[in-house]
């Protein structure tokens, strides 16, 4: 009698739901089937692809102090092993290696990653030394890609991101040097000074709130004049509303000292690879990088999801989570296109959707308590304005008009303007570009509210006041526009605000679902980064895998834990 698969249905198809997919084919004989509301894979981690141009929701750095996390990336896509198209005219100092090792799920995986004919895109024969590792999986040693003449490779980029304020530029993370002191102002430096040295003196007691997070760290004046204003605007409510939480996660143990002394041991230390790996991650100055962007991973890791035997279904939802006492027996899946349902029946369900959602589509209804709280969490959404031009219009004071710069993103500063940031794409892949020798591709971001002011207004006229506010602030001329869209994120950013301090309780309950695993972004509700996401998915496997019904393991995954400066390697 042959015994029916076990079941797995993945809610959401970005990093953690698709890990998770990944993880159960690679290490169970668990059957995942993964379902996706929209028509993108990769959740804010996708590359929306433009004529050609493509968007990078927000920037995603893949960089990891979690070496599990670093050797998963490069086993999906393998680092470069020569330049990129803009290694030399860009002076790029790159860590180019020899050979690659990959470890497939199937055999099938090879034929769809290198073609029927096991050769790469250079003609050169892909397995130049291939082993089974079980019945399925199997192990290929092959050249580095060359960037230049096949697509799956991970580049490695340089980091550059600063602030944008007064039309001076200054460093991001902000550190106070003699040319930082220069546009500040002399007096103005040493007041921060005397500030910064009377928070270290006489620290604000209470750090539950933000606001109080960062004086304690910069300094009541720097905070005034770096943070605040940013900070609210990305959020829309005071940093008095918002818990400290997010500010842990964000600059982790980064302090005005910290940063100081990192700008000094450069210029002190040749020993790059060791002061990368012993640096804050909000100093990090080198990153990798899918050659088409973030969505270019999670694309490869769904196709091979599909390959080896589960499944990755587009436009369905899950409107219906079907309890019976501790476990989760079935889900109903929509199709949003034609309205029909269908329930499934699953042995597991993990969930990266929003828990306000979870929570509101169970049955039998969670208790009144649960359901509470878990309305009462509140999110931040997204909006991305693309602008494609024929140059830029840098107006930087005392400097020559910069038709070009090296970042990779840029705070705007400027309170009279509601852009929050700008992304430069042909910075972070050249290949993120249709023609990146006559044009430069843009993103404008803006934090916003789904239903408010910006989220509806129509496409062209987001457009217009895009252009309209880099104007105003010396960055570009509307005559050098050559194109655009304007691309929407919803629930991008879990916010720490509402009922957030009490998601315990959700947490709770949650845990006491046997079968059931949280993960992600929003099905945490944590502002995770990616890897902080999939790490949660591989922990969530490993439970299943010993039998662990505890889950307060995948609570205590946070980035106090994963960016440690005495960093371990997770088992």
């Amino acid at each position: 009698m042959t015994v029916p698969p076990r079941i797995a249905v993945i809610a959401g198809a970005g990093p953690a739901g698709l890990t998770a997919a990944y993880e159960l084919l690679k290490r169970t004989d668990i059957v995942p089937i993964v379902y996706e509301v929209t028509d993108a894979i990769g959740g804010i981690a996708q590359t929306y692809n433009y004529k050609g141009n493509r968007i990078d929701i927000g920037g995603h750095r893949f960089f990891s102090k979690s070496e599990r996390v670093m050797d998963w990336w490069f086993n999906i896509l393998p680092r470069q092993g020569a330049p990129a198209a803009d290694t030399v005219e860009k002076a790029h100092q790159i860590e180019y290696v020899a050979d690659a090792i990959l470890e497939y799920l199937c055999p099938e995986c090879v034929q769809l990653s290198a073609g029927s004919d096991q050769r790469s895109a250079s003609g050169e024969k892909l397995a130049a030394d291939s082993w089974p590792l079980t019945a399925r999986s199997v192990r290929v040693k092959r050249p580095a890609p060359d960037p230049e003449k096949e697509d799956d490779v991970m580049l490695h980029r340089p980091r550059l991101s600063r602030i944008f304020y007064r039309k001076h530029f200054f460093p991001y993370p902000i550190a106070i040097t003699i040319t930082v002191a220069k546009r500040l102002g002399f007096f103005n430096t040493f007041l921060i000074a005397l500030s910064y040295i009377k928070s270290q003196v006489f620290p604000i007691k209470d750090e539950t709130y933000l606001d109080s997070f960062y004086i304690n760290r910069f300094g009541y004046r720097l905070y005034k004049t770096f943070f605040e204003a940013y900070t609210e605007k990305v959020w829309g409510v005071p940093c008095s509303d918002i818990r400290a939480d997010w500010g842990a996660q964000r600059v982790k143990g980064l302090s005005l000292k910290r940063a100081v002394a990192h700008a000094i041991r450069d210029l002190l230390s040749s020993d790059f690879q060791k002061a990368q790996q012993e640096r804050e991650t909000s100093l990090i100055t080198r990153f990798f990088y899918p050659k088409y962007g973030p969505g270019h991973m999670w694309e490869t890791v769904a196709g091979q999801v599909r390959q080896c035997g589960g499944s990755v279904i587009m436009k369905r939802r899950v409107s219906g989570v079907h309890l019976e006492g501790n476990q989760v027996k079935a889900v109903t899946i929509e199709n949003i296109e034609t309205g029909e349902t269908e329930k499934v029946a699953c042995d597991f369900f993990f969930s990266t959707m929003p828990i306000k959602h979870l929570v509101g589509m169970m049955t039998p209804h969670p208790p009144s308590r649960v359901v509470e709280v878990a309305e009462g969490l509140q999110y931040r959404d997204f909006l991305t304005v693309g602008l494609l031009l024929k140059k830029l219009h840098v107006q930087e004071r005392g400097k020559k008009v910069a038709t070009d710069v090296p970042d990779n993103w840029i705070y705007i500063q400027e309170g009279s303007v509601r852009v929050g940031r700008v992304q430069i794409f042909n910075n972070w892949s050249p290949y993120m570009v249709a023609d990146r020798k006559n044009s430069i591709w843009i993103g404008l971001e803006y934090f916003v509210n789904e239903g408010g002011d910006l989220w509806i207004k129509p496409d062209q006229e987001m457009i217009a006041l895009g252009i309209k506010e880099m104007e105003s602030i010396g960055f570009l001329r509307s005559e050098d526009v050559l194109d655009a869209c304007v691309l929407r994120m919803p629930k991008a950013y879990p916010a720490y605000i509402g009922s957030y301090d009490q998601l315990s309780v959700v947490q709770d309950f949650a845990n006491s679902i046997e079968n059931l695993f949280l993960i992600g972004r929003n099905g945490m509700h944590r502002y995770n980064n990616q890897d902080h996401s999939m790490l949660a998915a591989m922990t969530a496997v490993d439970n299943i895998i010993e039998g662990r019904t505890d889950k307060s393991n995948l609570w205590e995954i946070n980035l106090e834990m994963i960016y440690h400066e005495e960093k371990k390697k997770e088992g």
